[in-house]
């Protein structure tokens, strides 16, 4: 597990940038927190670092899933699949969205919020991303884990500052 202290959305930004030059073709991140943690901020960072405008991506709560077109560092096309679990009733109900076909979907990303609610749905080299607010309201800890080498070499790599 590794942790990164996040004191600004600048900071933020630095963080997603840095894990999306270094990210697969596909990958699923699950992201936990409380409400208000700032699992959607953090997606929204991730977006932003794939050339996606940040202000198209709102948390998918009631629409449960929303889609994104965006380019890697080397241009090649990436889709960003944005999920929201906390509204879903249970985790057949979440494979009936069609997931596994995310999944599996070359070229790629595939973020979940609440993903802990569905832990058993996700692949088990599912990227996660846990966000903890601390006693400064301004800050944030992210702990990253994963049971993949690869993406645990990726978070070796990864910087927030």
């Amino acid at each position: 597990m590794i942790e990164f202290k996040i004191t600004s959305l600048e900071q933020l930004q630095r963080f997603a940038d840095s894990l999306a030059a270094r990210l697969p073709g596909r990958v699923t991140i699950g992201l936990v927190g409380t409400l208000g943690a700032g699992k959607t901020s953090l997606t929204q960072a991730i977006a932003g670092a794939v050339g996606i405008d940040r202000a198209d991506v709102t948390s998918p709560t009631f629409t449960l899933l929303q889609s994104h077109q965006g380019k890697r560092s080397g241009g090649e096309s990436l889709t960003l699949h944005h999920l929201d679990a906390y509204r879903v009733a249970d985790e057949d109900e979440f494979i009936e969205l069609g997931v596994d076909e995310l999944f599996d979907e070359d070229n790629a990303w595939t973020i979940i919020e609440w993903a802990d609610r569905v832990r058993t749905c996700l692949p088990e080299e599912t990227l996660w991303l846990k966000i903890t607010l601390t006693s400064d309201s301004e800050a944030r800890i992210i702990k990253a884990w994963t049971t993949d080498p690869d993406l645990a070499a990726v978070l070796a790599g990864c910087e927030a500052s």
